[in-house]
């Protein structure tokens, strides 16, 4: 695909996401965060499109050349999308959805169809190297990511980290895989984007075609939420609580969600609930924004 054509892609994806409302407990156009506001959300989804192109680019360079994309360097795009997104905004914004743009964006690039972009994104995330492992830890330090727990193993927060990842050759895919035990974009990664390829798109397309893009941005996320508890939420909480809230996500569901009366008046309520007790499924929100990424490629592919 035409590296150009994804990045605009990409862009809009991301501008969608935050736009989705009422999309509980998340920032989105009637409701802002104290250190972080609707406006920042936007910008952070344009200002990352140079870096989305060069991966397309990348992709295609090294299409059919499995044996060369770890020169993909998904690391150092990612790391640098944080850098330029940090040059406009004061706080982490978009960390996890350029994880996730960057690797399918690198995949669309030599992809003609869903079923290649969605192998590729496994074929490149395995393809990458312990430097690119670094790179995503300079990513998580830049961005200041809040709640991502203390770890034994290649804590994000030590400075020994960093050099240990090199020394034990433990590539970004490695230790993603590490981290998939407890949360959801690790395991995302690691496993061929099973939310966003088997559940998020064909939601966000279905509900797209009948109710139009909000609707469909917001169903998408409670879909999302209601089968997998937020792991942001498990991090800053626990298990429990990130349980608790996909459960009222399906309680709305079983309503109609966002396509019914009933069920809007319900997920007002659940936002307003969600911000009162400062429960934030940001992962969900990664999530939705790479569902609706790949549900807007769909429609350029066989």
């Amino acid at each position: 695909m035409d590296p150009i054509l994804i990045s605009k892609i990409a862009q809009i994806a991301s501008v969608l996401e935050v736009s989705g409302h009422p999309k509980p407990g998340n920032v989105h156009r009637t409701h802002d965060f104290e250190d972080m506001v609707f406006e920042d959300f936007l910008i952070s989804g344009i200002v990352i499109g140079e870096d989305i192109k060069k991966a397309a680019q990348r992709g295609l360079k090294y299409k059919g050349e499995k044996d060369k994309f770890h020169q993909i360097k998904l690391g150092k795009l990612i790391k640098d999308a944080v850098m330029e997104t940090s040059e406009w905004i004061a706080n982490n914004t978009n960390l996890g959805i350029v994880m996730l743009l960057i690797p399918i964006s690198a995949a669309a690039g030599m992809s003609s169809n869903l079923n290649e972009l969605r192998n590729n994104v496994e074929n490149i995330m395995k393809k990458t190297t312990p430097q690119d492992a670094v790179e995503l830890y300079d990513a998580i330090n830049i961005a200041d990511a809040g709640g991502m727990g203390k770890q034994e193993k290649f804590d994000v927060t030590s400075h020994e980290a960093k050099n240990s990842l090199l020394e034990k050759n433990v590539s970004m895919y490695d230790v993603l895989k590490i981290s998939s035990k407890w949360d959801l974009l690790a395991f995302e990664l690691t496993h061929k984007m099973p939310v966003t390829f088997e559940l998020g798109f064909p939601t966000f397309l279905d509900v797209k075609a009948k109710h139009g893009i909000n609707r469909a941005t917001v169903q998408t996320f409670l879909t999302i939420l209601s089968k997998y508890p937020d792991t942001l939420i498990s991090r800053k909480y626990d298990d429990d609580v990130a349980g608790k809230v996909s459960q009222g996500a399906n309680n709305i569901l079983k309503e109609g969600g966002i396509l019914t009366n009933k069920g809007l008046k319900m997920l007002e309520s659940f936002d307003q609930e969600l911000i009162k007790n400062q429960l934030n499924p940001g992962t969900t929100a990664d999530l939705t924004a790479s569902s609706i990424m790949v549900g807007l490629l769909s429609q350029f592919m066989d």
